[in-house]
């Protein structure tokens, strides 16, 4: 299996990126399996029913997610309905949606997908080490091919998880910080890992955000619109070919592509 791991859409600029960018890639690379982290695809804070749609349209199999998936009300619902969009596991039980999904890929491969939220410099969700043990001890019983999008600040944090989980999933990527990280590697036990694998958006930003907005809040302490920025717009994410049999990541590598445009 050969699987399109996508950084966090931001916005309009990232919803572009995906429309221009990802079939090419998906046919040049044999993509045969699409996740994304969609958590700012709605005007760069969470995600709403029509952009869902879109962006399965576009041949995304699972959408994961992170602290900003309930920015949109009608989301709350619309998490119940559609199984393949994600909110991190380890929130609460009786919060809607659901933290993994177990889904068939265009080879007829099935492969569970599973969100988790960290809580280093983030909200005080139950511990993603033990909902991850929780999860595995069902998941394994239906596929082997598992991967892991670990929603997190800290880069200890991610880094521990991969290696907690190592030999256990096929791989581990990290969003949130959309800064790509280059130290994609397997490790010792066969798991893919990538601390984050970036934003797809405007780069000429601040994460994604209006330079001289964001100058002008971090020098003043005051409010201001974080406004989406439109330069540069990249798409960043990796590429994992997986062992269907074992589990086992094979390789790993980013990737990072622009608009002609800009």
């Amino acid at each position: 299996m050969r699987a399109l791991l996508i950084g966090d859409i931001v916005g309009r600029p990232g919803r572009k990126a995906l429309k221009e960018l990802m079939g090419p890639l998906i046919s040049k690379e044999k993509i045969d399996f699409v996740i994304a982290n969609a958590e700012n695809a709605a005007g760069g804070l969470g995600l709403t029913r029509k952009i869902a749609a879109d962006l399965f349209s576009l041949r995304v199999d699972v959408l994961t997610s992170g602290n900003h998936i309930w920015k949109q009300k009608e989301i709350y619902d619309f998490v119940n309905s559609e199984a393949r969009i994600l909110r991190p596991a380890n929130y609460p039980p009786d919060v809607p949606g659901k933290g993994w999904v177990l889904v068939e890929s265009r080879t007829g491969v099935r492969a569970a997908v599973i969100n988790l939220e960290g809580r280093v410099f983030m909200r005080s969700l139950d511990c993603p080490f033990r909902t991850a043990d929780v999860l595995l001890e069902e998941i394994r019983s239906y596929t082997s091919v598992i991967f892991v999008d670990f929603h997190a600040e800290a880069t200890s944090e991610k880094i521990a998880l991969g290696r907690y989980l190592d030999g256990r999933i096929s791989c581990l990527f990290g969003t949130h910080t959309h800064v790509q990280t280059a130290d994609e590697k397997i490790l010792p036990g066969g798991t893919g890992y990538i601390t984050d694998i970036g934003m797809t958006g405007p780069h000429d930003s601040v994460i994604g955000r209006d330079i001289d907005n964001i100058i002008f809040h971090f020098k003043t302490e005051l409010p201001v619109a974080f406004d989406i920025a439109s330069g540069g717009v990249r798409l960043n994410g990796a590429i994992v070919e997986v062992d269907e049999d074992t589990g086992k990541a094979v390789s790993i590598r980013r990737v990072d592509e622009g608009l002609m445009d800009g």
